[in-house]
């Protein structure tokens, strides 16, 4: 067998090189009010983009969503997430999120709730009025200020299967495909809401945020 010069070794392509390379699956961990709606929607999500790992704990509505940041700051500061933490990370838990998702609704301590999640290292999906708007922007644009109660007549009229008092959702899993749609129309909102100088004002969704760093991490890990 005739030995390979070094000009052939350069010629060679370096297969070993332009192997692509996927990143772990990055673990989002979800802290929720709804007992139906949120998980419902986000068993949905994590179906289609199976590349991210997602799991939802559901916090009581107590003293929400105030509550719902103390439980997600916990759990970050015990993965060593907060910023103040002293517990070393594994490797796998460098690109973990977790997320505190609540409505503004008539709960009190909205804002002291998100102050609470930014200082703790805890990224926020907030809706005001209700995470009822979010579904509606997967089917049209909507920005006028509405109550929780006229929000959800609105979606049940987009989504005939959706009935809030008997407990039935809408059919998330045909819904995501329009969230990218969704995730834009949020971002226009939340740029009236800016330049109104209300950022926190009705209507304004940020689940959008995580569904778009949801879809980026499955698409990272291949999935």
């Amino acid at each position: 067998m005739a030995r390979r010069t070094r000009a052939d070794k350069r010629a060679a392509p370096n297969l070993r090189r332009r192997r692509h390379r996927r990143e772990p699956k990055r673990r989002f961990i979800l802290f929720c009010e709804g007992e139906r709606t949120e998980p419902a929607y986000f068993g949905a999500i994590s179906r289609v983009y199976r590349g991210a790992l997602i799991s939802v704990e559901i916090v009581p509505a107590v003293g929400v969503p105030y509550t719902i940041a103390e439980k997600a700051v916990e759990r970050a500061r015990t993965l060593g997430l907060d910023r103040r933490s002293r517990r070393k990370k594994e490797s796998f838990e460098e690109s973990d999120q977790v997320w505190a998702v609540f409505d503004r609704d008539e709960h009190p301590n909205f804002d002291e709730a998100a102050a609470l999640c930014e200082r703790g290292g805890v990224h926020v999906g907030r809706s005001n009025p209700c995470f009822e708007l979010w579904l509606i922007l997967h089917e049209k644009d909507y920005d006028r200020a509405e109550s929780r109660h006229e929000m959800q007549k609105i979606l049940a009229t987009l989504r005939r299967e959706y009935d809030r008092d008997s407990g039935k959702t809408p059919d998330c899993d045909e819904m995501i495909d329009r969230v990218e749609d969704a995730e834009e129309r949020g971002e226009r909102q939340l740029e009236n809401r800016e330049q109104g100088g209300n950022p926190y004002g009705n209507p304004s969704t940020t689940v959008g945020r995580l569904t778009r760093a949801i879809r980026e991490a499955a698409k990272l890990a291949g999935g």
